[in-house]
């Protein structure tokens, strides 16, 4: 059996800019030329997307790039709130639908809709991720060095592709922090996401991580152990993973 240790020679390779907007330049620029790839080799890519405020350049950037069909890529998007109404300005769908989904004529856009039953919602979510394998996955890092919403503890060997979890503090937290929502009382508690194993099934992986509020969880996932503890140290075990940073969330990693 590999162990951690063992698989964790697989290092991401990490770009560090002067600053946010350099950041998503260069995230932007990469992915585009990773699916352009992809569209030359297949008649088809599939993509998953984060929505948070740290993705929101990067995402202008992307919508700005040349000479990609994206009337041959499908979308997903890789976590959703639950016990929000539809309606709530919150809602990832929402955010992803206005920051990308709804500028560019993608071949189809799969969201995360939780329903009336979010368990059956998670297992039909989960068979169209995995109808086809996942070229590109685009995501961040919490706070408290979630992926997506796994939260630490994470399973880095769940046998689900999508699944409800239960938000904690910390990471409910940034949401405030990060001015989504007026008050802890009013983050929902509750999220559908992709599992661990199932972000890491993707073929390539860019991670883009602006601000000083994510220098200690990119500390911990790229210099600390390999821990259920530090989802995000996770993507170390990927063998195609790039790691985009700014001055102020890489100051805990620079040696000089």
């Amino acid at each position: 059996m590999t162990t951690l240790a063992e698989e964790s020679r697989n290092r991401p390779v990490v770009h560090v800019s002067e600053s946010r907007l350099e950041m998503a330049a260069r995230a932007a620029s990469d992915i585009s030329r990773e699916l352009r790839g992809c569209l030359r080799n297949q008649p088809a890519a599939r993509m998953i997307f984060a929505a948070a405020p740290s993705q929101r350049e990067m995402l202008s950037a992307l919508r700005q790039e040349k000479d990609i069909d994206w009337s041959r890529v499908t979308a997903f998007h890789m976590d959703e709130y639950l016990d929000l109404p539809p309606e709530a300005p919150q809602r990832f769908a929402r955010w992803l639908s206005e920051a990308i989904f709804n500028h560019l004529p993608f071949a189809a856009v799969h969201l995360l809709n939780p329903g009336a039953d979010p368990a059956q919602t998670a297992r039909k979510y989960a068979d169209k991720l995995n109808a086809a394998p996942i070229d590109i996955v685009c995501c961040g890092i919490g706070a408290n060095s979630h992926l997506a919403f796994n939260d630490p503890p994470a399973d880095f060997h769940d046998p689900l592709t999508v699944k409800i979890v239960h938000l904690d503090s910390e990471c409910r937290q940034q949401q405030v922090d990060e001015r989504n929502f007026a008050t802890l009382d009013q983050v929902p508690t509750r999220a559908l996401t992709i599992t661990v194993p199932g972000l890491l099934a993707g073929r390539a992986i860019f991670c883009t991580v602006p601000g000083a509020l994510k220098k200690n969880a990119v500390q911990r996932a790229l210099l600390g152990p390999i821990d259920p503890m530090c989802p995000a140290s996770a993507l170390r075990l990927h063998p195609g993973c790039m790691i985009y940073l700014d001055a102020d969330s890489a100051a805990g990693i620079k040696t000089g």
